[in-house]
């Protein structure tokens, strides 16, 4: 099997990102639960920018719409280079994860569908839908050389898979209203980006400025400015060569430091400042708790293993190199880590409405850590069998 540079890159990073992240996470609900509480949400609702363009806006919608368009940057050029020259390169490479990230997505929805349809929670379906890299890479990480590399690279691509069905919901179901100009001057913009692919423009000028204008004009357009990270990916010129380092590649390399180690570790400090209020537990035992956290837990754990079982089966796809069922079961339990797109469609999901907002994230919070716990558990003591028997 070939292991590109870039998925040994990614799966270190992610492993460090993703203990920051939990750090993030535990500093977050302890400044929220402390006397900073009101002075940190003040903070944050604290608006920056000007009117002159209409971009006066809090700090959160800065970090949540701005910060946030640059990760789907990444997590675009992710999934276009898989698309070119990686595991999603090829309908046999990329059956597998591609299948197992449908199944991830559908049978949770229809977990979280059966619990809330008709009520007041019901907008919230794809929550459980997603699946968190950093945090699920960081666990899996943990066991180091016990679990193959192959396993590790199914799960990233998995992931990144999930991902974009997650930004294809975004865009699709989570836009309140459509501004026609402003999306007309959308598309003109991803034309002229896509020109400059097609002229070769190489330099990442051509591209970051057009971007920004891109951002703007999706962002007052009313479709969720993050896609503007996405759109713009799709437009950074890329080639196979394994020895000329694209222009994709090298803004990838440049991003993954600042997305991993700053970008992200804000996203969990600004968004996890859960302030614990009597009753919160017991929201957990409610239908919004019930559909998140078996969404999560057991939908990803069903829809991953059922998919892949199917349709290794039929032939069409196979496990992962020197990986084992009992594995698969453990990896599936860690695409139950759904942290960060989970927040960020349930803040979508329940706009204007922070009580739900918090009841949804500290859900969030339980389900991953279940799934974080189990999965790790089962993969670990799958290696001591195995070591026992060796």
């Amino acid at each position: 099997m070939v292991i590109t540079d870039y998925f040994r890159k990614f799966i270190h990073n992610s492993q460090s990102s993703g203990i920051l992240l939990i750090i993030c996470v535990a500093v977050s609900l302890l400044i929220a639960n402390s006397s900073l509480g009101p002075a940190f949400q003040n903070l944050l609702d604290t608006k920056i920018g000007t009117e002159m363009f209409d971009l006066n806006y809090s700090v959160s919608i800065w970090i949540n719409d701005g910060l946030m368009a640059i990760f789907f940057l990444l997590v675009g050029l992710e999934i276009k280079r898989e698309i070119v020259e990686g595991e999603l390169s090829s309908l046999k490479n990329a059956s597998l994860p591609i299948v197992a990230a449908v199944g991830g997505m559908v049978v949770p929805a229809l977990i979280y569908f059966f619990f809330n349809n008709g009520t007041e929670y019901a907008n919230g379906w794809a929550i459980p839908m997603a699946t968190d890299i950093a945090f699920s890479l960081a666990i899996i990480s943990l066991l180091g050389k016990s679990v193959p590399v192959s396993l590790k690279i199914f799960l990233t691509a998995l992931a990144i898979v999930d991902d974009l069905g997650a930004i294809m919901v975004i865009a699709i179901f989570y836009t309140d209203q459509i501004h026609w100009t402003y999306l007309a001057l959308s598309a003109l913009m991803v034309l002229f980006l896509a020109l400059l692919n097609f002229f070769n423009f190489k330099k990442h000028i051509f591209y970051l400025i057009p971007g920004i204008l891109l951002w703007y004009f999706m962002h007052h357009s009313g479709i969720h400015a993050t896609i503007a990270g996405v759109l713009l990916a799709f437009t950074i010129p890329t080639n196979v060569s394994a020895t000329e380092i694209s222009p994709l590649e090298k803004l990838e390399q440049k991003l993954h430091l600042p997305v991993s180690f700053l970008i992200m570790p804000l996203f969990a400090l600004a968004n996890t400042n859960i302030t614990f209020k009597t009753g919160m537990v017991d929201g957990l035992f409610s239908s919004l708790g019930y559909g998140i956290i078996l969404g999560l837990f057991l939908g990803k754990l069903i829809g991953i293993n059922l998919f892949s079982y199917i349709f290794i089966k039929l032939k069409i796809s196979s496990l992962p190199y020197k990986s084992t069922w009992p594995q698969m079961l453990g990896t599936g339990l860690l695409a139950g880590i759904g942290f960060t797109m989970s927040i960020f469609i349930a803040l979508l999901s329940f706009k204007g409405h922070s009580e739900i907002q918090d009841e949804a994230k500290f859900a969030i919070l339980i389900a991953s850590l279940i799934s974080g716990i189990s999965g790790y558990l089962i993969l670990k003591n799958f290696r001591k069998t195995t070591l026992d028997q060796d």
